[in-house]
């Protein structure tokens, strides 16, 4: 228990004690964890647990566990007094849609990386559709099959040679917005 609510010899009420205007004893459940200071911390977990259920949870629970607990306590109480109908859940999905947000972002952000990186590995204009050509011309066969198992076949290479290249990003490029050209 702390002592710091001592006073002269006397003991002054925890936050606890002094809003439900009763005496504080030495083994108050309440004092180690609602001091005399912070009146507003019991004051909301009371409003929304009540007294008898806070005082409840913290006996069943061993002393090592109560200050988690009265930390979790005061959170819900008051996400619970801000958002009466959500609490805390509201929050949580809150963060939740911020986070999808910024993973969409991330994703988009990638995805230009990819872009910008194929760019820079793509041989000039010129050269492209000389050997964009000289890569699609059909070569004499047999049948129909073997041209289209042949074409499925170099653009299974060139994809797998373009996304097979390491995803990193510049030190130089991070400064700058990925979005703007």
């Amino acid at each position: 228990m702390k002592e710091s609510g001592r006073k002269q010899g006397t003991m002054s009420p925890c936050a606890a004690c002094k809003l439900l205007r009763r005496r504080c004893t030495r083994d108050c459940v309440f004092a180690p964890y609602f001091p005399a200071d912070e009146p507003q911390k019991f004051g909301s977990v009371h409003k929304v647990f009540g007294a008898s259920n806070v005082n409840k949870m913290l006996q069943e629970l061993p002393e090592h566990q109560r200050s988690d607990a009265v930390s979790s306590m005061v959170y819900e109480a008051n996400a619970r007094v801000r958002d009466p109908v959500y609490g805390c859940v509201g929050a949580i999905s809150s963060l939740q849609q911020q986070v999808d947000v910024l993973q969409t972002q991330l994703a988009q952000a990638q995805a230009e990386v990819v872009h910008m990186r194929m760019r820079q590995l793509s041989p000039p204009p010129s050269d492209q559709h000389h050997h964009q050509a000289s890569l699609m011309a059909p070569e004499p066969s047999n049948s129909s099959s073997e041209n289209l198992f042949q074409s499925s076949r170099v653009l299974s290479a060139q994809t797998k040679s373009l996304f097979g290249m390491e995803m990193v990003v510049d030190q130089a490029m991070m400064g700058q917005s990925l979005w703007s050209y």
